[in-house]
């Protein structure tokens, strides 16, 4: 059976993320960090991985961008993950009993807000979502609660007190699907490469003419330090089409021109959101009312 490496504990985004995209029949392999599931692919203990890359609120997971880059494997897909936080405690406690809230980094960044509600209570940075869940189970406070998703809550018997307490019910993260060899979508694909410049006056803007010059549509780019030098960076850039394309052939050969370095990560399917998919602003606003109208008053 296909095995699936991800970052975290059973119960984790990113398990979701790859139960979505595969369905039930994977087997999910839990890694201690994003290190260990590039690794896992790598070594072929896996033959893909799941990784986020980016979140609609936190923005970039960094280090998914330095692992992309420094591995030598290719992203063969990709899966933006609704993700729904709730706040998770021993069976029994309520919620003014609560006085430490640990979870991942982005758990705590994207429920902000809500967390400003809560008084006396201190929050703390732990190594993944359904990681804190299984720490607050395991240590035995009832004083101290998660951030996770209700599948975490379940899987480790625990209890919801609040549920979408993200700061915007509209919170998605993108993951990447990775793999050692690549796949050839013909239609709705999407690309991702990485490239260096030198650093010359207008280099930039001559490397990204040669989209505009081939019709090729940017969706995304960002820039990066280079690790192991000092002010110079890695571009990273996704756009449409597929390397199949003879245009898109193109334009990475007369980008390949400008660059001292040039990575085509690979061609993938494009996950498409549809309109059902995408909350409406009418369930955003009650979404947002009953998070607000399931506090205490003295919590408000």
């Amino acid at each position: 059976m296909m095995r699936i490496a991800y970052q975290g504990e059973p119960g984790a985004y990113s398990e979701e993320a790859a139960l979505k995209y595969f369905g039930a029949d994977v087997n999910t392999y839990p890694c201690p960090s994003f290190d260990g599931v590039f690794a896992a692919v790598q070594s072929d203990v896996c033959e893909y991985g799941m990784v986020p890359i980016e979140n609609s609120l936190a923005g970039n997971i960094e280090r998914n961008y330095d692992l992309l880059y420094r591995h030598p494997v290719s992203i063969v897909g990709e899966h933006f993950l609704r993700i729904q936080h709730c706040l998770i405690a021993h069976p029994g406690v309520t919620l003014p009993e609560l006085r430490h809230v640990i979870s991942h980094p982005q758990g705590l960044a994207q429920c902000h807000s809500f967390l400003q509600t809560l008084p006396n209570v201190t929050t703390e940075a732990v190594y993944n979502t359904a990681g804190g869940v299984k720490m607050v189970r395991e240590k035995g406070d009832r004083s101290v609660g998660a951030i996770a998703s209700r599948r975490a809550a379940e899987i480790y018997g625990m209890e919801v007190l609040a549920e979408g307490i993200e700061d915007d019910p509209l919170n998605y993260t993108r993951f990447l699907l990775i793999a050692q060899n690549r796949v050839d979508p013909r239609e709705n694909a999407k690309t991702s490469i990485a490239f260096k410049l030198p650093n010359l006056p207008g280099m930039l803007g001559k490397a990204l003419s040669v989209f505009a010059v081939h019709e090729i549509d940017i969706i995304k780019i960002e820039s990066h330090p280079l690790a192991g030098t000092l002010w110079d960076y890695v571009f990273f850039i996704d756009f449409i089409g597929s390397t199949s394309d003879p245009a898109v052939l193109r334009t990475l050969d007369a980008l390949a021109e400008y660059s001292l370095s040039l990575r085509v990560f690979g061609s993938y399917p494009s996950h498409q959101l549809s309109a059902r998919t995408l909350l409406d602003h009418d369930q955003i606003n009650q979404r947002s009312a009953e998070v607000i109208n399931y506090l205490a008053p003295e919590w408000v």
